[in-house]
């Protein structure tokens, strides 16, 4: 129980993080104006990954999973920035 619950304190806030942010980037329109409503939405996401890593069978497999999908998400955030798709919104 103590690596589920460490996995859900310790990645919960990074995996959304990722992922509410990769969402905001490749959403249409500028960044200013959309970026807001997005960080509304971290939060009920914290919250699902956190629970997700109790839904796992082991603190282990809790652990591979969410650091898996966290650096996934920061990954691909990267990417998208490197790849200039952010720009090709008006």
């Amino acid at each position: 129980m103590w690596g589920k619950s460490l996995a859900a304190a310790l990645l919960g806030l990074p995996f959304a993080t990722a992922w509410v942010g990769l969402a905001a980037l490749l959403w249409p329109g500028s960044l200013a104006v959309n970026t807001l409503p997005w960080l509304l939405l971290a939060f009920p996401v914290w919250i699902g990954a956190m629970a997700f890593a109790f839904v796992c069978r082991s603190g282990l497999r809790a652990w591979l999973w969410l650091g898996g999908l966290t650096a996934l998400g920061f990954v691909l955030v990267y990417v998208v920035k490197m790849l200039g798709w952010t720009e090709l919104t008006p």
